[in-house]
């Protein structure tokens, strides 16, 4: 064991037996689940930098715009214009199956599971 972390952990245990950790604010709390969690070590930072930008993976992106799409198309009263929408959802759609499909998710799958938690009532 490296000789920082032995001082480090004497540290840690001279301290609880002091008490200092006894009236912590979230004492007996879960531990907050760490987002990065799923993320290669080597991606995180990177994704960690990318998320406090406000950057989203393409994915997540193109499934908000598919939601705006089919929200357009259900208000939509001009038959042209939602032709148009209907045309712009079928792309988007085919966009983001071909996306999935290539990061091992497949879009059958991806209804599949949608329509049997929709059942379960999930």
């Amino acid at each position: 064991m490296d000789v920082f972390a032995l001082i480090a952990e004497r540290r840690i245990l001279e301290a609880m037996q002091r008490g200092d950790f006894d009236n912590l604010a979230l004492k007996g709390q879960p531990i907050a689940r760490d987002e990065c969690g799923e993320v290669p070590a080597e991606l995180r930072m990177a994704y960690k930098v990318l998320k406090n930008a406000g950057m989203v993976p393409e994915e997540v992106a193109i499934s908000r715009e598919l939601v705006t799409l089919r929200n357009l198309v259900d208000c939509c009263q001009n038959v042209e214009e939602r032709t148009e929408l209907k045309k712009q959802l079928t792309e988007k759609a085919l966009r983001f199956n071909l996306l999935m499909e290539k990061r091992g998710r497949s879009a059958a799958f991806e209804e599949y599971e949608t329509r049997l938690a929709a059942k379960m009532g999930l």
